[in-house]
């Protein structure tokens, strides 16, 4: 287990839901409620900021139950924090339901992974290797 500085403006401490979450769960920081109207996205404070270690991401990911129960994601699928980025940690939620959905104070938004990765040398090149796959593209491979 690496160990990761935080700031938290709230107090609150991000917690992993069980010992066997890959992600901690991050809540929302806000001063009063926000509705976030149907069809509608917005960029939702945590109050939160990451010294994410080098070598490493923090990976934003929307958390199941509010996208399955009330069809909150996030506008971009999964979110990547930097190990360079210092500035707070805010959520890009949108509401994919008919509904408005109302976010208060402390209510968990999303979640975070944390994990390594590892950069290439990019060379340009006139061809690539040959595959039995090929050009093959989505649903190439079967139903």
């Amino acid at each position: 287990m690496i160990g990761m500085k935080i700031v938290s403006k709230s107090g609150r401490m991000p917690e992993y839901a069980t010992a066997g979450s890959a992600g901690f769960d991050i809540s929302a920081y806000l001063p009063e409620p926000m509705t976030l109207k149907a069809g509608a996205r917005a960029l939702v404070p945590t109050g939160l900021y990451f010294e994410v270690p080098e070598g490493y991401e923090a990976q934003v990911r929307a958390r199941s139950g509010l996208a399955i129960k009330h069809g909150i994601g996030l506008v971009n699928g999964i979110g990547t924090v930097d190990s360079d980025y210092r500035g707070e940690i805010r959520v890009p939620m949108i509401n994919w339901s008919n509904e408005d959905f109302v976010i208060n104070d402390g209510d968990r938004i999303a979640q975070v992974i944390i994990t390594s990765y590892e950069k290439v040398k990019l060379e340009i090149v006139e061809s690539l290797s040959e595959t039995s796959r090929g050009e093959g593209g989505f649903g190439h491979t079967g139903l």
